[in-house]
């Protein structure tokens, strides 16, 4: 078995930072080519938002399973093995004209998605131990919002200059290079096998659904990132078709909204020594008063400025709240690494793609205050769980 080199931890960390994203890089890169999309494929708006969401259910679901895979027969080769899939399904993705087939390609990535994000997320508890682990998996969140910061700029420039298709190229290209580096510099980190038996695993996601400050968690990292995804499936449709600007602004917007996840993400870095549930609170209090001026400002100001500026602010503070779960839930049992972040991320991201889903169908958001109205909704869902924890903590 080819086991990571002491000479190469440095290297392969590097590399497992730029793995990860790849499944915001595969969601966001084409936010700014979906208006596009939608006219070249003659598709309505709702079909070519089911490509997001198709991705996020199918990248939810394969975690689920992914864990207890990883944890049983390793990291390193199903990285490799899902890191050479992924560029043969962003090709058929790029050349066909069909959107059953580009359903089809995307269920596809979500399942390499669940694959890749699953064991880069054991390796940082394989390699790492103590307050070294916890500064890696909060520094991992961090560095998973580069794809949704850097992503639909560079494809905004993509679609502007090459069309959609070109998004598609672009992520098939990244997947080689990444793969070709691991193969020189990474390896297997797994330690101890635990054993794959169906027993096995109903016992550990048994104990992890029972495990309440666990179970909680997850609802809200589902939840936090749902704030976020809402604003991707309507922005660009509000930004290019309601508002009248190019493809290029769609992608400003969404690396200026990219920092607003990464700034809460180093917010709650620095925060991570405070009182777990206080600042959790405080955040979800601080995000639903935003919420509410947000809907006061829309009956005065309706542009693109007004629009951006309150959904930097609340995205703000979706990524503190999220950066703090995701990074306790992933490290919550480091026994079963794999185990806990591919349930972790499965839960997490089946409900990100169900509530967003949800109420962008339903509210079909056009405005700013309809926006507003999406956000409102999915800010009194997270104070209902944190509610739900103060009362359950008040009975113990």
């Amino acid at each position: 078995m080819n086991t990571l080199k002491e000479k190469n931890k440095f290297i392969a960390t590097i590399l497992a930072f730029a793995i990860f994203p790849m499944s915001g890089f595969a969601t966001d890169i084409y936010l700014p080519s979906m208006p596009s999309m939608a006219t070249e494929l003659h598709q309505p708006e709702s079909n070519i938002q089911l490509t997001l969401s198709i991705f996020l259910i199918s990248y939810g679901i394969t975690q689920f399973f992914a864990g207890s895979i990883v944890d049983s027969f390793g990291r390193y080769r199903i990285s490799l093995v899902s890191l050479a899939l992924f560029a043969v399904t962003f090709l058929i993705t790029a050349t066909t004209q069909s959107i059953m087939v580009i359903y089809a390609m995307r269920v596809l990535q979500g399942v390499l998605s669940g694959f890749v994000a699953v064991s880069k997320r054991a390796f940082f508890v394989d390699v790492y131990e103590g307050e070294e682990r916890k500064h890696y998996l909060s520094i991992m969140t961090i560095v998973w919002s580069v794809g949704p910061i850097v992503a639909p700029f560079i494809g905004g420039y993509l679609q502007k200059i090459f069309g959609w298709q070109s998004n598609f190229y672009f992520l098939a290209g990244y997947s080689v290079l990444v793969l070709i580096f691991e193969l020189i510099f990474s390896g297997e980190t797994l330690k101890r096998r635990n054993p794959f038996h169906l027993e096995f695993l109903i016992k550990e996601y048994e104990t992890m659904f029972r495990t309440k400050d666990f179970f909680y968690g997850m609802l809200m990292c589902g939840l936090s990132y749902a704030m976020v995804f809402f604003f991707n499936l309507c922005g660009a449709f509000i930004i290019e078709h309601k508002l009248g600007y190019p493809q290029v602004a769609t992608g400003y917007v969404s690396l200026f909204l990219g920092f607003a996840w990464m700034t809460g993400g180093f917010l709650g870095k620095a925060l991570i020594k405070k009182e777990f549930l206080p600042k959790i609170r405080y955040a979800n209090f601080i995000q639903l008063g935003l919420i509410v001026l947000m809907f006061v400002e829309s009956f005065f100001i309706n542009n693109i400025y007004s629009l951006v500026v309150f959904a930097f602010v609340i995205h703000v503070t979706a990524g503190f709240i999220f950066n703090n779960y995701y990074a306790y839930c992933v490290g919550r049992f480091p026994n079963s690494a794999g185990i806990a972040g591919g349930l972790t991320g499965g839960v997490a991201f089946i409900i990100t793609s169900a509530v967003s889903y949800g109420v962008a169908s339903i509210i079909k958001p056009e405005i700013q205050l309809q926006v507003a109205e999406g956000y409102f909704v999915i800010g009194i869902l997270g104070l209902f769980i944190l509610s739900m924890i103060k009362i359950r903590k008040a009975h113990i």
